[in-house]
């Protein structure tokens, strides 16, 4: 029975694979801390915190089923001036026998819109590396020239975003690529569709109590061809130390949420998503952990973490 369970989970995997090799649109990397790693979603967001950031996020989504997809990312950002934003990203995403790679510059430029509102609209550009290895895995026709040859291609991308916000709520609207592109094999078969995907985000802070912030905020995810992905989440602030929270990807997983600051320069967050569709039997959830620093700005005079 063990053993049936797991050839059913090796099928499951493969299937997802094959989609991925044929006309599908690419897999994007999937975050549940989206909160905390606004930049790589949103350039808009580059130096809004005011301070010089770096975060760090390590992702295993659906532990113990061959070829899930598993995602390391870096951020660097920081202000430049009162009104510019600079920043660095880098993404490392595998998924069976694929390996994306993503490096972007970010730059943001921020207008104020009222007396505590302002307006960053960002710009990020970078370059797209995807590899696929299909000696990585096992097929019943291993003739079949669809996997005869590695691959290797190098694609430019571009995106924009804005970012409109004051010191309790927050908007975004952002896309990392609208350079649309397919990448075909030497037979002429579509191996991936690379599509344009569209983020819009929303957050507002609230005092519950003197030591206790509250957030609710939601992303969603548009990519032609592809449902539409809604995530949902909840989180509370204690003592401007401890975060806990819960979140709910639409139709794929419910989330828990806990994160500490250390010295108010330092967060490390967690996360574990139990997966609520059929892949539950052949998988052990996913895990992503967040590591963050910040270079206090001695200007500021908010002492407390920035909450988004």
């Amino acid at each position: 029975m063990i053993k049936l369970e797991h050839n059913l989970g090796l099928l499951v995997c493969l299937i997802f694979i094959i989609q991925f090799t044929e006309v599908k649109a690419q897999q994007m990397p999937q975050y549940t801390q989206y909160m905390y790693n606004t930049t790589i979603l949103n350039p808009g967001y580059t130096g809004t915190s005011g301070n010089l950031e770096a975060n760090v996020l390590y992702r295993s989504q659906w532990v113990g089923l061959d070829g899930a997809p598993e995602t390391q990312s870096f951020t660097l950002q920081g202000r430049l001036g009162n009104k510019i934003g600079l920043g660095l990203t880098a993404l490392n995403d595998n998924i069976g026998a694929a390996n994306n790679v993503k490096v972007n510059g970010h730059f943001a430029y921020e207008i104020p819109t009222g007396y505590n509102t302002k307006l960053s609209l960002g710009l990020n550009a970078g370059l797209d590396v995807l590899s696929v290895d299909w000696s990585k895995g096992t097929y019943s026709n291993a003739q079949d020239p669809v996997f005869s040859d590695n691959l290797n291609k190098t694609r430019p991308i571009f995106g924009i975003g804005a970012f409109w916000y004051s010191e309790k709520w927050y908007l975004g609207v952002s896309t990392d690529n609208f350079l649309n592109s397919k990448i075909y094999n030497d037979d002429e078969q579509t191996v991936t569709d690379r599509k344009s995907q569209y983020y819009f985000m929303g957050g507002y802070v609230m005092d519950v109590s003197n030591s206790i912030k509250f957030k609710p905020a939601v992303l969603t995810k548009h990519v032609a061809g592809a449902p539409l992905t809604l995530d949902i989440s909840a989180n509370f602030l204690l003592q401007e130390k401890v975060s806990l929270g819960i979140a709910y990807r639409y139709d794929d997983a419910i989330s828990a949420l806990a994160g500490f600051y250390l010295a108010k320069k330092f967060f490390i967050g967690y996360a574990y998503d139990y997966t609520v569709t059929g892949l539950d039997n052949y998988n052990n959830g996913s895990h992503e952990i967040i590591l963050k620093y910040a270079v206090l700005d001695a200007n500021k005079r908010a002492l407390s973490p920035r909450f988004f």
